[in-house]
């Protein structure tokens, strides 16, 4: 089956600048047959694999047919579990982010009813729902249903194996007869085509078969792993497992460029590819990356098609792909001509159901991993560059430089101490200019107007990959006190970023969510104290451990900062120790850090001029009272 760019599909512009802020390039296949069908008006039965594109096959039309000026339920989206109903209730709002005036709400067993007769009496015209709560509320009369235009049954035969069939027939005898209805099920099972026959009407059957086939020669893993330490688990698994040449795959370019800058910021030599990259950027990227001049591509499905590269170490997953047929073309990239690859995946949340289906959907291998602890990448680390300086040292592929070594003997150090020196300095970088390092990536000038502003990148690492110092750690901040917390509204009304995957359908009052990755944070009522303490000067804290001097940053909670934030800032820059980096007191405008006082100029130098949150960072070293 064929996929089209989505601005063939016949959409709204609105709809289009949802879809393009996604970051999404083309249509799957199961979007690119159903959309302009439904669009039309007709009946359709669609059958394909969890995870192939459908919510935004039926949801995009269902949205385009809307009218924002009537408060009425005019979309109803049946789904079998709660988890559900919010998963297709958080992409539909997604795609609805640029259509002014339209409500949606989420109803399903287990939340409170206060919220959803709320919603309903508001006049929401989007309804995502379990059978058995969208019953209760047509018989409380809370829900009426004579305006709908859309009936949705999500997952059908998930449904009925649950005995939701009476259920659904009561909701389909209660709706009016010139809706428009649309099945989606992954098997069509005869009472599934008993539903069908009975009411629906000239229905188009559209059918995506999956041709998605296991690779062999490729070793699969996934790890369960949260959003927001995806890079961190990114790292990880590149350090303990030396790879030095693969492709990282995410699902939008958005993602691609985020990605992007926080690997330069920590020292990988990466380059990009996404569908705003120019045929001639395009090809400069490509040869380089044939002739390793960089590490790792980031990329998206479409701007991967067609790569012919050999020798790859590693894919990388980075977002789980919309159907087994991506991952497999994805995995495909390594263990060509007979070798062996390694294909690794990142699954969050609930997508480890979407990858169970495509599992079973593909026959794929692949097992479950666990990420290395911080321990053991050291360890790994420190490995490999005892092998590497055995290696040199049996070639005796090396400059000599015995009258630098005499001197020292000359002088008393013994013979142990000087090659402990040397590996101190190559681990906490100071000796750079002695210590081979892979150069640092030159700009490109054709390149960079294209490429959005991310964090400077510090000095590449070293070819050798030394043992590096472990990440600083922090302890989770404590949770704000009961009557800082405005208490977040339930369902739909949450809203989140698109990258975090998670929306709400916006209503007219609603802004739109910032640009920032994760999730907003709960609205915080900064009290009249900590408002004057945001303009007093910059002074240093009682209590103070030993040794730690106190460094004031530019950055505080109203640019959305955390503690997490400055201690991954500073680690990734400076890839100093834990003990490095004390406490950190965040202010309104401003954050006090506690840093160790024989490396504070270091973290300063460092820090000075990087963005975080889009600051330009500006370090103060606060004078003790």
């Amino acid at each position: 089956m064929e996929k089209r760019p989505f601005a063939e599909l016949g959409l709204s512009p609105e709809t289009l600048k949802a879809v393009a802020r996604l970051g999404f390039e083309e249509a799957s296949p199961i979007q690119t047959a159903v959309i302009p069908i439904a669009l039309a008006g007709r009946d359709v039965v669609g059958q394909s694999s969890t995870g192939s594109g459908k919510t935004a096959a039926f949801a995009i039309p269902a949205l385009e047919r809307v009218d924002t000026k009537l408060r009425a339920v005019q979309v109803l989206v049946l789904c079998p579990t709660r988890e559900l109903a919010v998963q297709v209730a958080e992409e539909a709002g997604k795609l609805a982010f640029f259509k002014r005036g339209i409500q949606g709400v989420p109803i399903y067993g287990g939340q409170s009813y206060e919220h959803q007769f709320r919603a309903l009496k508001a006049g929401a015209q989007v309804v995502i729902g379990t059978p058995g709560r969208v019953m209760d509320h047509m018989r409380r009369g809370t829900l009426r249903l004579d305006q709908l235009k859309i009936v949705v049954l999500d997952e059908t035969d998930r449904m009925l194996d649950m005995g939701f069939r009476d259920d659904i027939e009561v909701i389909l005898k209660a709706v009016p007869a010139t809706r428009q209805l649309l099945f989606f099920s992954a098997t069509i099972p005869r009472v599934i085509r008993d539903l069908i026959t009975t009411y629906s009407k000239d229905p188009a059957w559209i059918k995506i078969e999956s041709v998605a086939q296991n690779a062999p020669q490729v070793e699969q893993t996934y790890f369960e792993v949260d959003r927001r330490s995806k890079v961190d688990a990114l790292t990880r698994l590149i350090d303990m497992n030396d790879f030095s040449y693969g492709i990282i795959f995410c699902s939008t370019k958005v993602m691609v460029d985020d990605l992007d800058g926080h690997l330069h910021a920590r020292g990988y030599l990466t380059d990009r590819l996404h569908g705003d990259i120019t045929q001639a950027q395009r090809t400069r990227v490509m040869e380089k990356f044939r002739r390793r001049g960089f590490e790792f591509l980031i990329a998206t499905d479409v701007a991967a098609r067609g790569l012919d590269v050999d020798d790859l170490e590693v894919v990388f997953n980075f977002d789980l792909p919309n159907d087994a047929e991506d991952y497999t073309h994805r995995i495909g990239r390594t263990g060509r001509a007979g070798r062996k690859g390694r294909a690794l995946t990142f699954v969050s949340g609930t997508e480890i159901y979407k990858l169970q289906n495509m599992v079973r959907w593909a026959k794929l291998d692949i097992r479950r991993g666990r990420l290395p602890s911080m321990d053991e990448v050291e360890e790994a680390r420190t490995n490999v560059f005892f092998e590497k300086i055995r290696t040199t040292l049996d070639s005796k592929q090396f400059k000599a430089h015995d009258r630098m070594i005499d001197r020292l003997l000359e002088q008393g150090y013994p013979s142990t101490d000087i090659c402990s020196a040397l590996i101190h300095l190559l681990q906490q970088g100071g000796a750079a200019a002695s210590a081979p390092v892979a150069p640092v990536r030159p700009k490109d000038p054709a390149r960079e107007p294209s490429k959005p502003a991310a964090p400077a990148a510090p000095a590449s690492r070293p070819s050798a990959r030394p043992p590096q110092p472990a990440k600083a750690q922090l302890p989770p901040a404590a949770p704000p006190s009961r009557q800082e917390i405005v208490p977040a509204a339930v369902g739909l009304a949450t809203t989140h970023s698109p990258q975090e995957g998670k929306a709400a359908l916006p209503t007219p009052s609603e802004e739109p969510p910032p640009a920032e990755d994760g999730p907003l944070p709960p609205k915080i009522i900064v009290p009249r104290k900590a408002r004057q303490e945001s303009v007093e000067p910059k002074r240093s804290r009682t209590g103070r451990e030993s040794g730690l001097v106190t460094i004031c940053l530019n950055v505080g909670k109203k640019h959305l900062v955390t503690p997490a934030d400055i201690v991954g800032k500073i680690a990734g820059l400076t890839r100093l120790p834990a003990a490095v980096v004390g406490a950190i007191e965040m202010r309104v405008k401003d954050s006090l850090v506690d840093v160790a006082e024989e490396e504070v100029d270091f973290v300063m130098q460092k820090l000075r001029g990087i963005k975080l949150k889009g600051v330009v960072l500006a370090p103060e070293l606060v004078q003790p009272e």
